[in-house]
């Protein structure tokens, strides 16, 4: 299994998946287009589930979050719940800055359907995540 690096669009976030167990999605995430990166990134998650780390940490810093993304990254996680299902640990660190109330109301949303504590850290500035 290979790293994948997806780098952000002014639409879409960045995406870093390493197999060794980090997995980065940063930026904007206000694209509507259900195939492409969406889809790409499940079929990687497909295959290291096969495999996975013994500990995976998912690092989540975005500045925007529409209605559609919310949607694809709350699947994303959800399919990342079945490593708890495999013993294995999983990590999910959500960065918002102190004044985005929304980006913040949608992680404790995700938190909520996906039944997985996510740990919720406030900064200043987004983009030094």
């Amino acid at each position: 299994m290979e790293k994948v690096h997806i780098l952000p669009t002014n639409k879409t976030p960045e995406y870093l998946l390493e197999p060794k167990g980090n997995i980065k999605i940063k930026g904007r995430a206000i694209d509507e287009s259900r195939t492409g990166i969406p889809e790409q990134v499940m079929k990687w998650i497909d295959s290291y589930l096969l495999n996975p780390a013994d500990s995976t940490e998912v690092v989540i810093a975005l500045e925007f979050l529409n209605s559609f993304n919310t949607i694809v990254l709350t699947s994303i996680l959800k399919k990342m719940t079945q490593l708890i299902q495999q013993r294995r640990k999983l990590h999910i660190k959500w960065y918002y800055e102190e004044d985005d109330v929304d980006i913040f109301d949608r992680g404790e949303y995700i938190s909520t359907v996906i039944d997985i504590p996510i740990e919720f850290i406030k900064t200043e500035n987004i983009s030094d995540c």
